[in-house]
């Protein structure tokens, strides 16, 4: 049964399902990503084995975008201390600029808040997450101080790195009103 979380006139934020996982990625490829659908089938036997949750977007029937959240993540900043961390958010270049983003993390704090007050995530270090990163200032993150991380852990300092995907800040917030501790 796909569960649905939100939902108006344009946007659809739901559970994801397997045949998303060959959408987006073909989307990804298109759009010039490096693309790899063994990443959205991870994600997809994670959430079946009851250790995230994965959602996608629809916008006007169309997938649009998608994002990850792991109530007792095992990576980064927080890991193992029982903080959610939103992992691998994205949405399609054709579809940016429709509120879809928002309302993804919308829905991923609102899930983040049912397990701890405070929710966390990486966000990449080149231009290419320039959007993400201004994203999560204007919804309140923060760095959580350890500076950035290269291959999951802390890159040292003077420490050499590549600026790829696998350079990230660390960012954390304190959630509003946080409800009950397990999801329903």
């Amino acid at each position: 049964m796909c569960r649905v979380y939100y939902h108006d006139k344009d946007i659809l934020i739901r559970d994801m399902q397997q045949s998303d996982a060959q959408i987006i990625t073909e989307e990804e490829i298109a759009q010039g990503w490096h693309a790899d659908i063994e990443k959205y089938q991870m994600r997809l036997r994670h959430q079946a084995e009851g250790r995230s949750i994965s959602l996608v977007a629809e916008y006007k029937g169309n997938i649009a975008g998608y994002i990850n959240v792991y109530p007792n993540s095992e990576w980064g900043a927080f890991a193992s201390q029982g903080y959610p961390e939103i992992v691998d958010f994205g949405v399609l270049e054709k579809y940016r600029r429709n509120g879809i983003g928002n309302k993804l993390m919308d829905i991923a704090e609102q899930i983040s808040a049912r397990y701890a007050d405070v929710v966390y995530l990486g966000v990449g270090m080149h231009n290419g997450y320039g959007s993400a990163q201004r994203m999560y200032v204007k919804r309140g993150y923060i760095p959580d101080g350890s500076g950035v991380w290269y291959g999951d852990k802390v890159c040292e300092q003077y420490a050499d790195c590549r600026n790829d995907d696998d350079l990230v800040l660390y960012l954390s917030k304190k959630l509003p009103n946080s409800g009950e501790r397990s999801l329903s």
